[in-house]
Formats: structure tokens, C-alpha cells, sequence
């Protein structure tokens, strides 16, 4: 129970870092290192994040699908961890 919890936590945060990878690759004219510095600069890399969660949203109805109810719940804990760590960017 426990062990997926923190699984589900773990794919949580990956997926939201590949969604704000591939936000920035695909929607900016901006390398990845450059891109980061240039955004926090801006204020906006707390949005960059909010967005690269949209993808939990998907990992969230999968491993609904696949009945893994408590690798969602740490899905869904990766999200409120990464929104509130929003507030502090």
C-alpha cells in the first residue's frame, strides 16, 4: 500500500517534469537550460509546472483503468505537492 503510494508519487513528479520538458522543447524558442533560466527569470516557471502536470491526468484515468487505486492516490499527491510548491515560484 505504502510502496505504491510512493510509486505513484514518483511517476507523478516524472511525468509532470516530462510534460514542462515537453512544453518548453515544443512551445519556446529555447534549449532546456536556457529555457528554465529565462522563465524563473520571467516568473513564470510556476506556470511552466502547472502545465506539465496535465499529463498526470492521463497516468491518473490509466492506473484507474488498470485498478491501481493507490499508485493514483500518489498521482494525485505528486500534484498537490507540485501546486503547492507553485506558490513558491
Amino acid at each position: 500500500m505504502t510502496k505504491d503510494i510512493l510509486i505513484g508519487f514518483l511517476i507523478g513528479i516524472f511525468t509532470s517534469l516530462l510534460g514542462s520538458y515537453l512544453f518548453i522543447t515544443f512551445f519556446t524558442n529555447f534549449d532546456i537550460s536556457s529555457g528554465i533560466q529565462i522563465i524563473k527569470q520571467q516568473g513564470y516557471l510556476g506556470k511552466i509546472i502547472t502545465l506539465g502536470t496535465l499529463l498526470d491526468l492521463a497516468v491518473f484515468g490509466i492506473l484507474l483503468k488498470r485498478n491501481e487505486e493507490y499508485m493514483a492516490r500518489g498521482v494525485i499527491l505528486a500534484v498537490v505537492v507540485l501546486a503547492a510548491s507553485t506558490l513558491l515560484f
